[in-house]
This record gives C-alpha cells, structure tokens and sequence, in this order.
C-alpha cells in the first residue's frame, strides 16, 4: 500500500489530473471546465470508453424542502436558498489526494478463495465559493474499470438537503449494441431486448411486459447493470455499487449523442433522497475489457464494498435445498388453504370452520415427502410456501395487516415439521412474503425471526410482490433500499441467512453482511412456467444481474411441459435439460435450489446425479469462453478439494465450444462426467434429450462439444487413480 500526496490548489480556476490503472491499460481524466463544471473522460488501450461526460447533483430548494415552520425562528431560510441547487458547477479544485491501494482479501463465500483489490486512487476536494459548500469526489482506477463516488464532508453550509436529482453522465463513443431492461421503479423482471443504442426508444413499448408492481418512466430509461460492446469489440458495463441509503440509479439516455445521465428512484413526494452529511453515494461503476470473459470475472463491485461486518461468520454455509413451490408456480398446487374466504382478517378468521381447497401444497404429510426426498440425496434444506395463514387474500389488495410471519394453516404442523426434519439431519427454510406492506412486516420481524429459531430455521426467502406500503413509496427508493438492509442486519442478530426477492438488485453488499447468500431481483425460472423466458436469457444473467451479487434462479427443471404438471398451463421452459444442468455452475449461487418436482428427478436420475455432486462453494473460477446473450463456458474448482465442474450455456443458435482442461493440476489425472445435449436436441422441440459419458482427462485434454439451441453441457471433473480409470477412454 502506497501512502497518499496532497496538494493545495485552492486558488485554481481550472485543473486537469490524469489517473491510470496499475497495469497502465486505463487512463481517467478529471477535469474542471468553464464555469467550474467538473468533467471526466476515460480511455481504454487508448479508445475512448466515456467521453467527456459532466458530474455533480442538483438539489431541492431549501424551502421547498422544509415541511413546516411552525418552529423556526424568522430568517433561518439562507438568503441564497434559491440559488443553493446545484452542486454541478461553480467548483474550484481545493485539494488533491492520490494513492495506490493493493490488498487481498477472503471472502466468506464466493467463485474464489482469494480475491485481489488493486486500485489507483484520486480524491479531489471541491470548493463552491458562492454558497461555501464542499463537496468531495473520488475515483478508484482498476485493471478492470473505474469506479467514482460523490462524498459530501462535514460542513456548516450543506448539513441536511434533498436530492432533485443526481447529474452524473455517460457520454458514450458510438451508438453502442446494448443488452438492455425497461428502466423502472418498482421491478427488473424483464426479458432483455438486443439494440443499438439508437434503437432503445422505438423498442421500448414491447419490451415493457405486465408485471405485478411496475413503473416505466422513460421511453429511453434503461436499468443497470447495463451490458454494452462498440463496434471495435470492447465491453462495456455501467451499474453502481454499495447502494446504501440512497435511491437506487437507472440510466436515461440522450439517444441523439448517446449520453446516459443518471436517474435515481423517487419516493411519494417525488424526491430522490434525503442525505445528512458526512455521508457518500454509491459508487458509479464502469467495467471494461476486450475479452467478455473478464467483464464474468470481475470484483470490482464486491472491491468497492466494505469488509465483511459479521464477526462470527461460522453461521453462514451455502445452501443445495429443494421444496414446495414448483407445484405452486405451475398451478398444480395452491399457496392458500381454502377457496372459501373472499377475504381474511387475522386474528378473526376461524380456518378450522372453512372448507379445505384439496390443493394445498403445504401440508404436514407433502412437506415430510420433501424433507425424505432431501435426506436421501444429501440436500441441506427445504423451503415451504403458503405454510402460514393469508394467503387467500394476500395480492394486490393494498391490505397492510396482510401477514403475521408465525401463525400456520391448519394443516401444517410446525413442531412435527420441526422434529421430523431435524431427525433427518435436514434443515428447513422459512418463506416470509410480505405482499410489499413493509410496514407490517417491520412490526412483526423480531418476532418471525425468533420464530424461527425456536423452530430450527436458519435460512429464509423473503418475497416483495406488489406495490408498496407506504403507498407510494417504490421497490427501488431509498427509503425501501434501507429497509432491505435493515433486514438483513436484524437476520444477522438471530444469526439467519437471507434470500430476498423482488428487492433491489444488488450492489456487492454481501461482501459487508455476508447473510445475505442470495436474490432474485431479475427475471428467474418462475417465468418460465409465466409463458416462459428468453432461450438465451441465462446467457445474459451473468453479464448483468449477477456482477452485483448471486441470484435464486432456482434452475434445475426437467419437465419442460408445463401441461403436464397443470393442463391448464400451457407454458414451456426454453432451456434443454442439460442447460439446466449447467445453470449450477454458470449462474454463481452459494444458494442453489433443484426446483423441480421430485417426481421429475426420480424419472431421471442419471442426470439428477450431477445437481447433488455440484459445489456450492468455490477456491478458483475460469471463464473459458463467452460472448453475451450467445454462450458461456465457466470451470469453478470445488472448496477444499482437488474437483472441479464446468458449465456451458448458449443461446438460440447453439454453439460448437472448444476448451481445454489446463486448469487441472499438471501430473494429475481425473475422471470427467459430461452431461451434454443429445444429437437431436432443441429447447422447443427435444428438451429432454441428453447424452452422459465418462472419459479420462488431465491438464492436455482438450474437448469440442456442440451445444444444441437453448442448451449447454455439465462437466464434473473427479481426481482418480488409474485403478478407477481402467477401461475408459482419454481425452
């Protein structure tokens, strides 16, 4: 670690500073142009990446930010009030500090053992002269990309103010081909649409689908992580990190010279955040490379994170679980518990006096099936939905006492569950869905999560669906970003591990509160039974949603007929079976579900073999081959063990892949499982069909493997003696 340098530049009207990365590939430019308007640039190999682009923010008015007056003493509005808005231009340059930081660190999970956080750094201090007011920013410059933040100093003339807006821009070098979602307040569970830049606007209107709570809010709004390549092959990623107590960052898009400028989530009012300094916005991330496999492997997002904040971390393992829920998804089974109540009230409605709909999934003797199916096949955990009374009202009601998070259905007895499970050495996963009224679920937390642990439950999924109570509020605005926090910081205190969905995408923050082992802020495998996803969506994933943190995907479907399980669902699941196979390790998860019914796995047991012999955990991670919303290739190496497993998805026109196995340890020698698309397979027409063969491979092994349409293949890599090698063939 290199120590800082300061200088005093307090008198400069204008300045110029060059950052570079360590490894000299990236240079940043800061500037301060005419009338005080601090500017940055950055140039990749030497091509422009973010031409000049304007930073800064704007804010409330002072009175208009005052909600009453009651109490304040006459003159205490500043002379200036009008005039105090801007915090994007009348800047002079006060200080500089640089610096170089190098450390690595160990995650408490993660794709690898180590990670390494390299940086250059540039910090400079802002003076406004006209209203007093300072205001810091500063850059960190990797071999991967950049990332800036705004930070505002302890100060007498900026204290407490409101954010109009945040005016940070992206001017971009070229009418870029873009991996684009709606922007939106309230979800992100969206198919992706491919364009050029140019092209956002006239496509904007399709690719906003229905959704349970939703708010567009610009015909070219767009959501980070927003994937990008230039015409000259150069990937390009835009999305933040560490959003704490902040509104959330979407993109809009000057279509006409391809600058994004960002646009952060309101609240009720229509107000972008509340700050009170000291304090610090997310960081704006920029992550670049020539080789779509680096923009994979990334950790800047996780880099720009505080270090972990749990002391004790023993608590937190990753998770293989299955459960009752598919059944549910699909429209076999039901969540609710009688069709006889047009409405609930709790602590009045008499379920023993209503009639059972006969299509509960949550039933004592159903949840025991699943909890011996994951006992014979070596499963942590099993995740129950529609265990606990409301649920024949629970949507779209705007009802807040919606939930009580503690109270079962006649049918689903708590302790037997409690004792049957634990006999079967198999844990079992609370489900608290809060129908989006927050503010119940707050008044009823302590009391869900000590539930909990008085029932041996030490994971949970937390669900978000609907609009917000407050009404009003959105799923991305700052006042709902601290609530997630907040449960995920109470969960640590009942040491409780957290999968939250519908909540914000994530930003690296289980890198600070590492409990939090999983999302789903996307669009996942649930739509698959919803009319069904894009068959190369999983190719997209990992280039955007999972560069914040990993996602319940929830893969591992084997029937791809949805008529089959529910004649009246005439949804497909675009994906072959070996695709979902490889979903365990191309989409990174410490928590992985084989969400499925368990009917379907003992129909294919072969292929189940690979979901219980896949690591959760990882010591090194290789991303072999890649190009966005067309195919993957990922080699992961097992915690704590000389195994690996390999996973390849790809898109609508399949691909030939080529990779070699020089990953492996050289001298040793192993046994790969592949689990590979038959000859004849589709994602539409031939799912289901798939081939599995044994070969010898070491670290001269090289393998060529065609993937079908929506498809992809599985490798388990297993270190072996020449005894258990005898009789098959060498790759």
């Amino acid at each position: 670690m290199a120590g800082a340098v300061g200088l005093c530049l307090c008198c400069a009207s204008s300045f110029a500073q060059t950052l570079t990365s360590p490894n000299g590939e990236f240079e940043m430019n800061f500037s301060l142009q005419d009338k005080g308007v601090p500017t940055y640039s950055l140039q990749y190999k030497g091509k422009d990446v973010i031409k000049t682009s304007r930073l800064g923010l704007e804010l409330i008015p002072e009175a208009a930010s005052r909600e009453f007056w009651d109490f304040a003493p006459e003159g205490t509005i500043h002379p200036m009030a009008d005039a105090r808005t801007s915090l994007y231009d009348g800047f002079e340059v006060a200080d500089v500090t640089t610096g170089t930081f190098d450390e690595t660190w160990q995650p408490v999970w993660g794709e690898t053992k180590d990670i390494r956080n390299h940086y250059n750094e540039l910090a400079l201090l802002l003076n406004q002269p006209a209203t007093e007011r300072q205001l810091l920013i500063r850059f960190r410059l990797f071999d991967d990309g950049l990332g800036f933040r705004y930070e505002f100093p302890q100060q007498e003339n900026l204290v407490y103010f409101v954010l109009k807006e945040e005016r940070t821009q992206f001017a971009m070098a070229g009418d870029h081909k873009a991996i684009w979602l709606p922007g939106d307040y309230d979800t992100q569970e969206y198919d992706y649409t491919t364009s050029r830049l140019s092209e956002i606007r006239g496509l904007m209107q399709t690719a906003i689908t229905p959704n349970s709570s939703q708010t567009p809010f610009s015909q070219t709004g767009v959501q980070t992580a927003l994937m990008m390549k230039s015409a000259e092959g150069i990937y390009i990623n835009l999305h933040e990190a560490a959003l704490i107590n902040y509104s959330c960052m979407h993109l809009d898009l000057d279509d006409k010279n391809f600058i994004f400028e960002s646009h952060l989530t309101p609240d009720a009012k229509g107000n972008k955040g509340y700050l009170q300094a000291p304090c610090v916005s997310p960081w704006r991330t920029i992550i670049v490379s020539d080789n779509a496999c680096d923009i994979l492997a990334s950790n800047m997002t996780l880099n720009l994170n505080e270090p972990c904040k749990i002391e004790d971390t023993s608590w937190i393992k990753p998770v293989k679980y299955v459960g009752v829920w598919w059944e549910m998804i699909t429209g076999k089974s039901s969540w609710a518990y009688t069709d006889d109540l047009p409405s609930v009230q709790l602590g009045v409605t008499d379920y023993t006096q209503v009639k059972p709909n006969g299509i509960h999934g949550a039933t004592t003797a159903h949840v025991k099936e699943y909890i011996d199916f994951a006992a014979e096949h070596d499963m942590d955990a099993v995740l129950v939905e529609g265990w606990n009374i409301g649920w024949e009202d629970w949507f779209g009601k705007s009802k807040d006492y919606v939930f009580d998070f503690v109270t079962p259905y006649p049918d689903f007895n708590v302790a037997e569950i409690r004792d049957y499970a634990k006999s079967k050495g198999v844990k079992m996963m609370m489900h608290h869905e809060t129908s989006s009224s927050v503010r119940n679920y707050e008044r009823h937390m302590d009391k869900g999560y000590q539930f909990m642990v008085d029932n041996g439950y030490n994971s949970l999924k937390s669900g978000y669906v609907g609009d917000m109570i407050p009404r009003g509020e959105h799923h991305y605005g700052q006042w709902m970003n601290n609530h997630y926090l907040y449960a995920v910081q109470k969960a640590a205190e009942y040491k409780i591990m957290v999968n939250a969905h519908e909540a914000v995408r994530p930003t690296g923050i289980c890198r600070t509160w590492p409990n939090l082992i999983g999302n789903e802020s996307a669009r996942g495998t649930e739509y698959q039974a919803f009319g069904g996803n894009n068959a190369n969506h999983v190719t997209i994933l990992p280039f955007t949603r999972l560069l914040g943190g990993p996602m319940d995907y929830t893969p591992g479907i084997f029937e791809m007929d949805i008529e089959k399980i529910n004649p009246n669902n005439t949804s497909h699941v675009n994906s072959t079976l070996a695709n979902q196979l490889a979903l365990y390790v191309t989409m990174y998860s410490p928590l992985q579900m084989a969400a499925d019914l368990i009917e379907h796995y003992r129909q294919f047991p072969d292929a189940f073999q690979f979901i219980k012999d896949v690591a959760l955990d990882w010591d090194d991670s290789r991303y072999l081959e890649a190009e966005p919303g067309e195919y993957i290739t990922v080699a992961r190496k097992a915690k704590g063990s000389n195994n690996w497993f390999v996973g390849h998805v790809t898109g609508y026109d399949g691909h030939r892949s080529n990779i070699k196995f020089d990953f492996l340890d050289a001298g040793k020698t192993y046994i790969a499982t592949i689990y590979a698309d038959g000859k004849e397979a589709h994602y539409k027409t031939n799912p289901q069909a798939y081939t599995i063969r044994k070969v010898v491979v070491t670290n001269k092994s090289k393998l060529t493997q065609q993937s079908a349409p929506g498809g992809g293949y599985a490798i388990s890599i297993i270190e072996a003696d020449k005894t258990q090698t005898k009789g098959l063939k060498k790759l």
